[in-house]
């Protein structure tokens, strides 16, 4: 009875050791510090395994160029050619209010930190438009020759400065949605009061004097934007008349003239009519945004003249807001596109103003577009000039302020 009773225990001590030795093996093969390394066969490269994946190396980080079919893109270019193209920076700090200068191929700008306007060439050098300060400037609105502005500051008070003479007039307050004429003679502005009923739109001489109101505006002075025409024939659009049977998004847009002519309407698809006119007045390109664009702004181009206005309708199959867009010339615009926009970017413009953008030449003649410079530095750009030579296209980088240029030939 003793022996069988001793046998037991030695069993039960023997499998308890065996549970240990092979726990500890276990742990010596897999989990162990100590554990044996595994060997790589001698005719077997390392990270080139045959018959499987390659080892993934640990290493430090690098910047890498994007490749497209196997090769290496190109550098950016220093000249618009369709493709990545450098952009030079003129100023180191934010500008506002910037527009082509007198002659042609330089910038004016307001520089915010001492409060005075300057003018700047392609290779950098700076020269004061005037040693007057002009501190706070909320908005500048240059006339055609940019020789004169419309200064405005925060507590609604308005001057003119003539920079050529160095000399300034003052506007009423009241006045407000400032633009010169082509001709530089002449202002045309809102003239808006306590008094609703006493809103106008009104054209005077460029130091105020002779101001003559042409159109009541009541309650929808919000509704009309002031955009003369080269001839001068038309000086606003109103947007009043509501829309016209085709849909939500069909609108007819009023021009309005000097002399309360009874002008031809302008009928337009989508919401958010925004337009800029061609040096000759004979085209007009506009943008909006509707169900037939995913609620994208898009443009469009059509008969500019006052007898045909609205006629030659055409789409430019080119989705951004007219106010990213500039003249070349009669038939040649410039436009600054977003890369990518969602849909309902209309309605929401914000919600798109980080998005870099591509530049496109679009011919009005043809119709037709092309892409010809994606900046470098990936920017956002507003405020577009080309220079009178067709050289260069200026503009601000929205996200900083700075001005730049992008070489076109």
């Amino acid at each position: 009875m003793l022996a069988e009773r001793t046998k037991k225990i030695l069993l039960i001590v023997g499998f308890v050791c065996s549970v240990i030795g092979i726990g500890f093996l276990l742990y010596f093969l897999f989990l162990s510090p100590n554990r044996p390394s595994a060997i790589t066969p001698s005719n077997q490269a390392a990270g080139n395994t045959a018959g499987g994946l390659p080892v993934a190396n640990t290493g430090q980080p690098t910047t890498t160029t994007p490749t497209t079919g196997g090769q290496n893109l190109p550098e950016a270019s220093e000249v618009a050619n369709g493709g990545l193209t450098k952009t030079t920076v003129l100023t180191t700090a934010r500008v506002s209010d910037v527009a082509l200068s007198t002659d042609g191929k330089s910038m004016n700008y307001y520089d915010n930190t001492d409060g005075r306007f300057y003018t700047i060439a392609a290779d950098g050098s700076v020269t004061k438009l005037s040693n007057k300060q002009f501190p706070d400037v909320s908005n500048a609105t240059w006339n055609k020759s940019s020789e004169k502005a419309i200064i405005e500051f925060p507590d609604g008070s308005n001057v003119v400065y003539d920079f050529t003479s160095e000399t300034q007039v003052t506007l009423p307050k009241h006045w407000e949605d400032f633009e010169f004429s082509p001709s530089n003679n002449t202002l045309i502005a809102k003239s808006l009061n306590l008094d609703s009923s006493n809103n106008t739109l009104l054209v005077a001489n460029d130091d105020g004097s002779q101001a003559k109101a042409v159109q009541a505006l009541g309650n929808n002075a919000g509704k009309v934007q002031v955009s003369p025409s080269p001839n001068e024939q038309i000086i606003a659009f109103s947007d009043t008349a509501g829309d016209q049977g085709g849909g939500m998004t069909q609108k007819m847009i009023l021009p309005i003239g000097q002399n309360q002519e009874n002008f031809k309407g302008l009928t337009v698809e989508g919401l958010g009519f925004e337009s800029i006119w061609s040096p000759g007045g004979d085209i007009l390109v506009y943008s909006t945004y509707g169900p037939f664009s995913d609620y994208k702004p898009l443009l469009w181009a059509v008969d500019g003249t006052v007898n045909s206005l609205g006629s030659d309708l055409r789409s430019l199959s080119i989705n951004t807001w007219v106010e990213k867009c500039a003249f070349a010339s009669d038939k040649i615009m410039y436009c600054a596109v977003p890369q990518e926009l969602e849909a309902n970017a209309g309605l929401q413009p914000n919600l798109s103003k980080n998005i870099p953008d591509d530049v496109y030449k679009i011919d009005l003649t043809t119709g037709r577009s092309n892409l010809i410079a994606r900046p470098a530095d990936n920017v956002v750009m507003s405020n577009l000039s080309v220079t009178a030579d067709g050289s260069l296209l200026y503009f601000s980088n929205a996200s900083n302020g700075r001005l730049e240029y992008i070489k076109l030939k």
